[in-house]
This record gives structure tokens, C-alpha cells and sequence, in this order.
């Protein structure tokens, strides 16, 4: 991803979709580049919402604190980053499976070293 932004880099301001002038786009101005982008790239049609919740599920999947995906988004509270922050099934399940490992320190091998016994 990095690497598309670097090519779409221009020097027009320091918004990455921006008109020519480096100005912002308006609401109505704004979705009908990243609709030419999806059709570009073979992808259904999205708005930029869907990305602002891509963005910061990636980030929490990633392990990034939540405080600075807070911060990323903009958003005044936790709660409103705790929305967009979906998680993926596989992060949830790979969280679950944390339980089938024993604390360190507290596994089989651990007492069994100090002489103690298994129970």
C-alpha cells in the first residue's frame, strides 16, 4: 500500500486525494475518484468510510494501541475507534487458542524442573 501512495505522490499539498490545486475534494467531489480506482482495479465499488474501518481494523489486527488509532482517526473518544476497529475471525480465534497455553511460568515443564511434582 505504501508503495501506491508513493507513486501517486504529487506536490500539491499534504492530502493524498486532493484536486489539482491541492485542494479537498467536497462529499459529492470526492467519491467519484475512488469509484474510478475501484473499477480500475477490479474491485466493487466502496465509499471512503469503508477505508477509515479498513484502516483501523488493520491497525488494531496488527496489535497497534488502541489509543493511537484513537488518535490516527481523529476521533475524541475510544468508544468511536471501538467501532471501526473490527477484528478479523482469525484474530478473534487466534486470541481464543491463547488459552490452550499455560502462563509462563506456571506450565508442566516448570514444576517438573523444580522437583516438584505435576499435580
Amino acid at each position: 500500500m505504501l508503495a501506491a501512495l508513493k507513486r501517486h505522490r504529487h506536490l500539491r499539498g499534504e492530502i493524498v486525494f486532493c484536486k489539482h490545486d491541492g485542494s479537498m475534494f467536497t462529499k459529492g467531489e470526492s467519491k467519484h475518484p475512488l469509484w474510478r480506482a475501484c473499477k480500475r482495479a477490479g474491485l466493487r465499488r466502496i465509499g471512503w468510510h469503508v477505508l477509515r474501518h479498513t484502516f483501523a481494523s488493520h491497525l488494531v489486527m496488527r496489535k497497534a494501541p488502541i489509543k493511537a488509532v484513537q488518535e490516527l482517526m481523529g476521533h475524541s473518544t475510544i468508544t468511536m475507534t471501538e467501532r471501526y476497529a473490527h477484528l478479523s475471525p482469525d484474530v478473534r480465534k487466534d486470541a481464543v487458542q491463547l488459552l490452550n497455553n499455560p502462563p509462563p511460568g506456571h506450565g508442566h515443564t516448570a514444576a517438573m524442573s523444580e522437583g516438584g511434582s505435576s499435580r
